[in-house]
């Protein structure tokens, strides 16, 4: 899928990694996947079990689709305002997902949840670990488009330093192994517009989830 000579892959800590551009040669179909995606599952701001609302706006595709309310933070097979299956994940996702993880050195990655977060600018993600999941063997996939972003990346414990990592179009970001359920997070985004989405940035999760 990617053959070009001029990617870049930079280890950011143990089992945690950098491709910078690595989106880029399918990001005309990738795009128009995600927007077809979002037309059949609405973006929403999920609530958090302390009744606060995300400034993240959120939808899924795939089997599995994460979801947070006042019950708590989960994976269910529905859309939480449409009560409808979340959409088959695309193709173009699905490989995207699976060839970055192979490049990153998690061979038979196979994802079963696309999260698909739309940040405004202002918009922004506090320290978390993604732990929702049953195998903690899979690693995480995770794609940035339109708006740059701050990437804040720490260890296992809330407290541990974190490494900010500037993160742009096209960028993925893939950890698992001893980095795999490191907090994580993102800075408040800032204003701009990038010419495919405009004033905003999409982020796509890929994970192993059920």
């Amino acid at each position: 899928m990617h053959d070009f000579f001029n990617e870049s892959i930079l280890q950011i800590t143990q089992d945690a990694f950098l491709l910078t551009g690595y989106a880029l040669p399918e990001m005309t179909t990738i795009w128009q996947d995600v927007q077809s995606v979002i037309s059949q599952a609405p973006l929403c701001n999920m609530q958090t079990p302390g009744g606060h609302y995300m400034s993240v706006q959120t939808a899924s595709c795939g089997e599995l689709g994460w979801v947070s309310d006042r019950k708590g933070y989960r994976y269910s097979p529905i859309h939480p305002l449409t009560g409808q299956a979340w959409p088959t994940m695309p193709d173009s996702l699905r490989q995207l997902a699976q060839s970055a993880a192979g490049k990153a050195g998690f061979a038979d990655f196979n994802p079963d949840s696309c999260l698909i977060n739309q940040y405004m600018v202002g918009a922004r993600m506090g320290l978390h670990q993604d732990k929702d999941e049953h195998d903690f063997t899979q690693p995480i996939v995770s794609v940035s488009l339109g708006l740059p972003a701050t990437f804040l990346f720490g260890g296992t414990r809330r407290n541990d330093k974190t490494i900010k990592i500037p993160l742009h179009h096209g960028d993925v970001v893939v950890w698992g192994g001893a980095s795999r359920l490191s907090y994580h997070g993102v800075s408040s985004i800032k204003s701009g517009d990038n010419a495919l989405l405009g004033m905003r940035r999409i982020n796509l999760t890929f994970r192993k989830a059920g």
